[in-house]
């Protein structure tokens, strides 16, 4: 029995000797696991850093039309902060209403290379026009100015971290102090974990009955952010020491110091979350560090705490209470004085409405990352931090969404077949924004509502574009002629616009006019204002397939196109962006561009990595995209554009509506010289739409336009050299006399003009004689000459 005892005591002692020396090794084993954690981290890659989307520059103007809330709202979101004194700091502004003033100080920003300093500017406005504008500090009159690129949306994997990484010399060091006072003051004599402190917030929450402090060192902080989770485990408290005690032993406290700086979460703005004292600054105070008052300092040290509830964003008092106990604790700790504490005690913390990054642009961001997925990794995307300076005009793409969105629903509610019949069969709409001159895309709105449908209609729906291919048609007549008898086209030709039919290889098509109304013996103008397909077929058939292809695919149409009399009218399947690009082709005198929507990338040092330049190629003379631009101004003024003037738009711009033979799809292609704006509307599954162009798509063109077109400089297609202006008797054709009842002014290539007078409305011989000399001699010339 005694042996059997001693046995069992042997092997007990010897499990123990085994428990023991296993749970050392164990032990040391997991210690340098965690180690080569720390170490990893510490040594490595410490954070991601989402890319950033930027919109274009805003460009502010003598005689621009402005409305201050407008402004108000831009400068919110570009983090300028009102003031009720005039702004002494970079970020500030006021509004004077009654002296109708506005002073800001502008903000320094690079775009892309550039460097812009901020300058203090007073803009003068006389109701909604900006009179003058001048450099507070010189007097200077200014001309023009920039505000800075506006941020849009990140790239980043599951979670948006904003920061700005700073070395610890970079920050006051009071508000290192006061950080280290209120959440580790005795970080400068621990070795990673505090029992002093352990005990002191047992001994605090013991007598609160809760929780009241807690005993973590800032390094134990910083395991865990960058470790660990938030969930309350002895497992994950003891990884926690252990990592603290790691990284005590292998670094500095200024290297954990300067982690902690930039790695600790101070806000959330959106779906963006604020981290590091260099981005919280900026977020709470619109300010870089060195700029951060004392009574700022204690709040910025005091929110690491609950950020969240004590953001002055979400109550101004409970953040001037958290700022207050900060401020007495730096008192005590003697980091400022009495009379320094009394006054950032009366410093008021301005309550300021939060502007979140919400996308206003989620279908022009999903353009651009299928652009730069061609050339950069979605891990250098989301990792690397650069910053994508874009075309994008934000102020234009809210006012694409507004007019896509309301004029959809206001279709609707005038026709209410087109209400949702199911989740597949609900109206939809498209628009797209170019600036001719240069392809610039400023707006993109590719469907009604992206939280239901991420499907960007702008360019990857291909669909008919119906009559808005004609134009094509009537510029390779002007261009080319007729393919059999040299004939010339003009304004001013007379085609029959009646039934008939088109035989080609052993078949036959016979193109029907909109509501089966005919008009007989009209102009070109005519033909093409009121999109009379009868006439236009016939003048396609003249031209030739195979040269109004050539004109498509000159202006900008990639689609290929099939030499089949159904194209002339829009049988073929393009996109609204292709669309956009052939007409912004006309809108610059001829010259193509390529549509531009990511203008320069940079890195996160500063460092350019790419920029698209403009691309430009002349495909056509420039006097025929001026005698096309100038036929269809008449598409507004006469023709089937012609609701755009009734509803309120008045400009000089060109234009042509679209509508598919089978009323699927309604277009409306429109522009200034300076903007164009393409607009589809129909249903993706191709149910009937029912209405057309000028219908469904211009009502929202109109109303897009308007509010686009407002207070900028308005401005007129000019006629280059070799345009003749010839005023026209368009019933006739023929030069107009003073008894003609209507008289259109008519652009001709210089020598093509027509000759003759109108012989509807002849003038008598004597009557001649009775008008100045010089019409005399000009209504005479014909007469004399014979």
């Amino acid at each position: 029995m005694k042996k059997s005892r001693g046995r069992s005591l042997k092997i007990l002692f010897f499990s123990l000797i085994v428990s023991v020396v296993g749970g050392i090794i164990f032990a040391v084993w997991y210690v340098k696991q965690l180690d080569e954690v720390v170490t990893a981290k510490f040594e490595g890659r410490k954070w991601r850093f989402p890319s950033k989307i930027y919109s274009d520059t805003y460009l502010l103007y003598a005689g621009m039309n402005l409305r201050s809330d407008e402004l108000s709202e831009k400068l919110r979101h570009l983090g300028y902060r009102e003031n009720r004194n005039s702004p002494n700091a970079k970020g500030e502004y006021r509004f004077l209403k009654k002296e109708g003033l506005l002073e800001v100080y502008l903000h320094d920003f690079v775009y892309p290379l550039e460097t812009f300093q901020g300058i203090p500017v007073r803009i003068s406005l006389e109701g909604t026009t900006v009179t003058k504008m001048e450099n507070l500090d010189s007097g200077e009159e200014l001309f023009s100015l920039e505000l800075e690129p506006e941020l849009v949306t990140g790239l980043y994997d599951r979670i948006w971290e904003e920061r700005r990484l700073v070395n610890l010399s970079e920050v006051p060091p009071l508000l290192v102090r006061a950080i280290l006072a209120v959440e580790d003051e005795r970080f400068y004599s621990h070795r990673g974990i505090d029992p002093v402190g352990i005990l002191r917030a047992s001994w605090a929450n013991l007598r609160s009955g809760g929780i009241v402090q807690g005993g973590s060192t800032l390094t134990q902080q910083l395991m865990k952010n960058f470790f660990l989770g938030d969930e309350r485990t002895v497992q994950r408290k003891i990884k926690e020491v252990l990592m603290a005690l790691v990284a005590e032993r292998k670094y500095s406290k200024e290297e954990i110091l300067e982690n902690y700086l930039n790695e600790i979460y101070l806000g959330q703005k959106g779906a963006q979350g604020i981290f590091g004292v260099w981005e919280a600054a900026q977020f709470y105070f619109s300010k870089e560090l060195p700029g951060l008052t004392i009574g700022e300092t204690a709040l910025l040290a005091g929110l690491i705490k609950a950020p969240n509830r004590y953001s002055p964003y979400r109550s101004v008092e409970v953040a001037a209470k958290r700022r207050n106990v900060v401020l007495a604790k730096m008192l005590e700790e003697k980091l400022i004085t009495r009379s320094r504490y009394e006054a950032a005690l009366r410093e008021v913390i301005q309550h300021r409405e939060l502007v979140k990054v919400a996308n206003d642009a989620p279908f022009y961001v999903d353009f651009l990352k299928r652009e730069l997925a061609e050339i950069y990794s979605h891990e250098v995307l989301t990792e690397e931090g650069f910053r994508i300076y874009t075309s994008l005009d934000l102020q234009l793409q809210r006012i694409a969404e507004k007019a896509l969105v309301d004029g959809l629903k206001r279709l609707e509610e005038s026709y209410p077949y087109l209400r949702k019949r199911g989740e597949e069969d609900h109206l939809e709409g498209a628009i797209v924004v170019i600036k001719p001159q240069t392809g610039e895309i400023k707006a993109m709105v590719g469907g009604r509502d992206y939280q239901k449908s991420q499907f960007n209609r702008v360019f990857q729906a291909r669909r008919q574009p119906g009559s808005t291919f004609k134009p094509f048609t009537y510029l390779a007549a002007l261009m080319y002629g007729s393919e059999n008898g040299g004939k010339k086209f003009s304004p001013v030709t007379l085609v029959d616009d009646s039934p008939f039919t088109w035989s080609y290889e052993g078949q036959e098509w016979t193109p029907r006019n909109y509501k089966e109304e005919y008009f007989g013996a009209v102009t070109f103008r005519t033909a093409l204002e009121k999109s009379l397909n009868s006439a236009t077929v016939r003048f396609a058939k003249d031209v030739g397939l195979n040269k109004i292809r050539d004109i498509a695919s000159r202006l900008g149409i990639e689609t290929p196109l099939p030499a089949l009399p159904s194209m002339v009218l829009g049988g073929v399947e393009v996109t609204p962006l292709e669309l956009s690009r052939a007409f912004s082709t006309l809108a610059n005198n001829g010259v193509r561009t390529q549509p531009l929507a990511v203008k320069q990338v940079v890195d996160q040092g500063g460092r350019g990595l790419e920029r698209r330049d403009i691309h430009v190629e002349k495909v056509i003379s420039p006097q025929l995209a001026f005698m096309i631009n100038y036929l269809m101004k008449g598409v507004l003024d006469r023709g089937t554009g012609r609701g755009a003037r009734t509803q309120g738009f008045d400009r000089p711009a060109a234009g042509k509506t679209g509508t598919t033979n089978d009323l699927k799809d309604g277009w409306f292609v429109g522009y200034t010289p300076e903007l164009l704006a393409v607009v589809w509307v129909g249903f993706d599954n191709q149910s009937k739409l029912g209405l057309s162009g000028a219908q469904a798509a211009l009502p929202i063109w109109t109303e897009f336009m308007k509010r686009a077109t407002a207070g900028t400089p308005v401005n007129d297609f000019i006629p280059p050299p070799g345009i003749k202006m010839v005023d026209i008797d368009p019933a006739s054709g023929y030069r107009a006399t003073p008894r003609c009842p209507q008289v259109i002014r008519e652009a001709f290539i210089e020598g093509e003009e027509p000759s003759g007078y109108c012989p509807l409305h002849p003038a008598p011989v004597a009557q001649l004689f009775t008008l100045p000399e010089k019409l005399a001699s000009w209504l005479l010339s014909p007469f004399l000459r014979q």
